[in-house]
């Protein structure tokens, strides 16, 4: 064996009889494997197992809080209207895997020509800042895709199905503003069945309760934007007279007091944690974020975060009372060239594909903190009896661009005005038709798989 420029150059003597022997045990292995292809194809594969804000604004609670660094984009072509796209989608498929198990959270938006479940015209419960369509907004492409995981097939929402599946039954949406729109969409999709009655709402219309009689199930938004303790000094315009103070040892009442009556939850925290804030434990302050007081340190949001969500969860699994709990993942918004308050917006129609959009820091940062809790959360809630699910958002709605409602959360943001002319966009929540619909396709599949 002699090396030759960093390569083995064989020089062995041919043998006649081994070459015989040799072209005699090809042909064997050949014919055994013709077999086992033969044979393979009557191979059934098994079912999937699925595994799994921000300043205030004329009145609007989820507001970017600083100047973050917008998504970074690469290659991507002009903003263009789009009409829907024509190809349409089987929603009768089962969820199904030739590797035996799916990651619902990643693939890539597929067009739907078959359309959203509702309008503005069959849901009269849209607030106004997320009804894209009734607010002028004229290209509808956005509302003609639907969510494909990678390695298998979602059948779209069935909301019969799921009424039947929560009869007798409570669910709450715990959080923000996103939360809050999350849980209209989810509203108007069941609406379309039986006709949702709200049956509560705060003084300020952030926490709601409808009731679906027929099936004796009722579903709650609680806004608690924190998720802890917090006194926020703004009122419904978003002015803020002080700033913001949160108990990082206290969970907020507002939910906590209410825990018991629940059966299934989605929380999540959020944008809210950017803003400056001050920090307290044991009713002491312990730092900030952003707050440039001289005689308090500079801690960060990413303690508060870690704190806030380590508490929220070890609430939830450390409870006698036994919930079916989602952890939902942070949601990126897409401000382009400017945040909500110095110009920045948000008008592209169509969704990005893979690679085109990396997600911002700060995001980053916030989901890492929610996937490290939890990690050790779900451990000890499987030990309690508590079932405790990812519910991983991020990543589907980095690729959503054209699903927020940007200059549109207003009425006729250019009527009488250039089309050229800055308007406030609102590039973090979503329109109703829109993109988070699918998140309601993921939570049954969630459901009915666990």
């Amino acid at each position: 064996m002699k090396q030759l420029n960093g390569s083995y150059n064989l020089n062995v003597k041919k043998n006649p009889f081994s070459s015989i022997l040799v072209k005699f045990v090809i042909c064997f292995l050949l014919l055994g494997l013709a077999y086992r292809l033969y044979s393979s194809s009557y191979v059934q594969f098994s079912p999937v197992e699925v595994t799994t804000e921000t300043t205030t604004i004329n009145g609007d609670d989820d507001v970017g809080p600083q100047s973050l660094p917008p998504p970074v984009i690469s290659g991507l072509p002009p903003v263009s209207t789009i009409d829907p796209p024509p190809e349409a989608v089987d929603v009768n498929k089962n969820t199904t895997s030739q590797a035996g198990k799916c990651n619902l959270f990643v693939g890539d938006w597929i067009p739907d020509s078959t359309g959203p479940y509702y309008s503005n015209s069959t849901c009269s419960l849209i607030e106004g800042h997320q009804n894209c369509m009734k607010n002028g907004r004229p290209d509808t492409g956005y509302i003609y895709w639907r969510w494909n995981p990678r390695d298998c097939d979602l059948p779209k929402f069935n909301a019969k199905r799921f009424l039947d599946f929560v009869r007798n039954k409570s669910l709450a949406f715990i959080g923000d503003s996103i939360m809050r729109n999350h849980a209209q969409s989810l509203v108007c999709t069941l609406s379309q069945v039986e006709e949702a009655v709200e049956v509560y709402h705060d003084k300020q219309y952030k926490s709601k309760r409808w009731s679906f009689p027929a099936h004796n199930f009722t579903l709650s938004v609680i806004w608690s934007p924190f998720l802890a303790k917090a006194t926020i000094f703004e009122d419904d315009n978003g002015m803020s007279t002080d700033i913001i103070q949160l108990h990082l040892d206290e969970l907020d009442a507002v939910w906590t007091q209410q825990y018991n009556n629940f059966d299934y939850l989605v929380t999540a925290g959020g944008k809210w944690f950017l803003k400056a804030t001050v920090y307290y434990e044991n009713n002491t302050i312990v730092g900030c974020h952003n707050c440039q007081r001289e005689n308090i340190t500079e801690v960060g949001f990413y303690y508060a975060y870690g704190k806030v969500i380590n508490s929220t969860l070890k609430f939830i699994t450390s409870s006698k009372h036994r919930v079916y709990a989602f952890l939902r993942t942070t949601t990126p918004d897409h401000f382009e060239n400017g945040e909500w308050h110095n110009g920045g917006y948000c008008n592209r129609t169509k969704p990005f594909k893979e690679g085109e959009v990396d997600m911002n820091p700060i995001d980053e940062m916030l989901r890492k903190v929610e996937l490290e809790e939890f990690e050790m959360a779900s451990t000890i809630g499987s030990q309690n009896g508590i079932t405790l699910k990812l519910f991983d958002t991020s990543y589907l709605s980095l690729l959503r661009p054209d699903g927020h409602p940007g200059a549109y959360r207003h009425f006729q943001p250019f009527a009488g005005k250039d089309r050229n002319v800055k308007v406030q966009n609102d590039c973090l929540h979503w329109c109703l038709p829109g993109p988070i619909d699918s998140w309601n396709d993921l939570m049954l599949n969630v459901l009915l798989n666990s």
